[in-house]
């Protein structure tokens, strides 16, 4: 039984995930300190103020705290920035300049001329419409 186990930890998928959680959440750490340390002061020295959680309004008695949700609207599109910027961007140009060059791979689907639906490069009929193809 421990055998079992000791095989089901040592995989290199289970490895990988565990590895990624843990990356993930440092990464996570960065991007949040990125974001509240060095892009939060700059809004602030454009803007004049980087906290809008004192901006409310009352209805009836009732207040609604939209300084609150404006400030993690804020952090969630800053965040979103960072990520693409600092990450997803310079990421796929890596493997832009990776994949110069290659051919790409040769199509496995075709379009059926009467419906339109993607189908294999070998099929003789539509399985949509049944068309001879």
């Amino acid at each position: 039984m421990l055998k079992g186990f000791k095989q089901f930890i040592l995989r290199g998928n289970v490895l990988d995930l565990a590895v990624a959680v843990v990356i993930g959440a440092v990464f996570g750490d960065v991007v949040k300190a990125l974001t509240a340390d060095l892009l939060t002061p700059l809004i602030a020295a454009v803007g004049g103020k980087p906290d809008f959680s004192a901006i409310q309004f009352t209805v009836n008695g009732s207040k609604f705290l939209i300084g609150d949700f404006t400030n993690k609207i804020v952090a969630f599109l800053m965040t979103s920035a960072a990520i693409y910027f600092f990450v997803v961007a310079p990421v796929n140009a890596l493997q832009a300049r990776r994949h110069r060059g290659e051919a790409p791979p040769d199509p496995t689907t075709k379009k059926c001329p009467e419906c339109l639906t993607e189908i294999p490069i070998a099929a003789k009929r539509c399985s949509a419409c049944a068309q001879p193809v």
